[in-house]
């Protein structure tokens, strides 16, 4: 079965809103075993819709579609769906009557225009929506299921779990994998992974890059998940042998997940003190469930009197060499550790634009980590816009703590 993914709506396309809910539908049609062909999103336009549909059904057997359900007069995913088809609209008294019990039970005062929400095309089932008062719709058209969903993520994911997924049968397995890979670039690691010959035509290897890191990507599909699963693992272990000292871990998705876990397992704490970087560690940290048993503190020390009272930086230390220096990255890190006594402590400092210091370049940037026993620093220069920036400084902070935990490879 091959699938196809619709998201309709202006605010998408203008981007206003994170189109989240394609991530979270593949992720799901993926442990089903379903492949995603397709992706679109189209504005609200009738005609674009339609067009956007009559594609997806000439080449997905499934097709998904989010938002345009709701009451206003430019929510038309069913009309554009019903005109494609030639059939027509029809009231469903069952869930007007819900419509109308949720803005009672709510005190909320309906409008006329909420009734359109109850209108289904002919021979098709209304998927309850226990969050809000557009329902979603499936209908079997021509070999093709078609589910129609509403936009709000809070909604489409309860919906989705209960009612879609109970849907979608295949007997194909497809599986994916991800090697974690630090400390070497794409381009050196495909040269290397082309030179491995895989005997598995079921089974694909691609690489994902993003600020310093590199994810292996094992996809594989099959009728027999024992022998996928048995495949797979043989592909990694003949890449583990290839690039071994690079592999830092397997299946995380994202830096802070990796250093969490392995902070976790270590039984040891990390303190962040952040100045070009603004908290931007300290924030990934915090968004990966269990962080709190890791994270000791996270300190903005933004200005110099804020380095100089929070961290203990000398006044004379920033006088002689400058706020952005290998110097104030040690003593920010330094003072960190004596204020916390922390496992591994951070401090990051640097230029992140538009201008720097007489004699500094913008991107120009030092990362301390403390310890008790020793420290490391670490000078970059990164080009970019501010933003970038300051992620590629907060990825290399977490880049070299993994390193560290790893002791793997050296600290350079």
């Amino acid at each position: 079965m091959k699938a196809e993914i619709i998201n309709v709506g202006t605010e998408i396309l203008l981007g206003s809103i994170d189109n989240t809910n394609s991530v979270y539908i593949c992720k799901k049609l993926v442990e089903k075993g379903i492949e995603t062909i397709f992706q679109t999103a189209v504005i609200d336009d009738i005609e674009l819709v339609k067009l956007a549909l009559k594609n997806a059904v000439e080449r997905a057997t499934l097709v998904i579609v989010t938002g345009g359900l709701g009451p206003t007069e430019d929510d038309l995913t069913k009309e554009a769906l019903a005109q494609l088809f030639g059939t027509n609209l029809e009231l469903d008294e069952n869930t007007k009557q819900t419509i109308e019990n949720y803005f009672s039970h709510n005190n909320k005062k309906m409008t006329a225009n909420n009734y359109k929400q109850a209108l289904k095309l002919k021979n098709s089932e209304l998927i309850p929506n226990n969050n809000g008062t557009a329902p979603g719709l499936f209908i079997e058209l021509n070999g093709n299921k078609i589910f129609l969903l509403p936009g709000p993520p809070n909604e489409l994911i309860p919906m989705f779990e209960e009612h879609v997924l109970p849907k979608l049968k295949t007997d194909i397995f497809l599986a994916t994998k991800s090697i974690n890979t630090l400390e070497i670039g794409e381009s050196e690691l495909e040269t290397i992974l082309r030179e491995i010959e895989l005997h598995y035509p079921e089974i694909e290897i691609a690489t994902y890059a993003s600020y310093g890191a590199v994810e292996i990507k094992i996809i594989g599909k099959d009728n027999n998940l024992d022998d996928l699963n048995s495949k797979m693992s043989q592909v990694i272990s003949i890449i583990d042998s290839k690039i071994h000292n690079h592999i830092y871990g397997f299946n995380y998705s994202s830096l802070e997940e990796m250093a969490v876990d392995k902070l976790k397992k270590s039984g040891q704490k990390i303190s962040i003190a952040e100045s070009v970087t603004g908290g931007i560690i300290t924030s990934k940290i915090t968004r990966i469930p269990g962080a709190s048993e890791v994270l000791e503190r996270g300190i903005v020390a933004y200005t110099i009197e804020s380095k100089i009272d929070e961290l203990g930086v000398s006044r004379n230390t920033i006088d002689s060499y400058g706020v952005v220096s290998e110097q104030v990255a040690f003593e920010m890190a330094k003072g960190l550790y004596e204020k916390t006594k922390s496992d591994y402590c951070i401090a990051t400092t640097g230029f992140a634009g538009p201008t720097a210091d007489k004699e500094k370049k913008v991107g120009e940037n030092y990362i301390c980590i403390y310890t008790k026993d020793n420290h490391f620093i670490f000078y970059n220069q990164f080009n970019g816009t501010r933003e970038a920036i300051q992620h590629k400084i907060a990825s290399l902070a977490l880049i070299k703590l993994i390193v560290q935990l790893n002791n793997k490879l050296t600290l350079n």
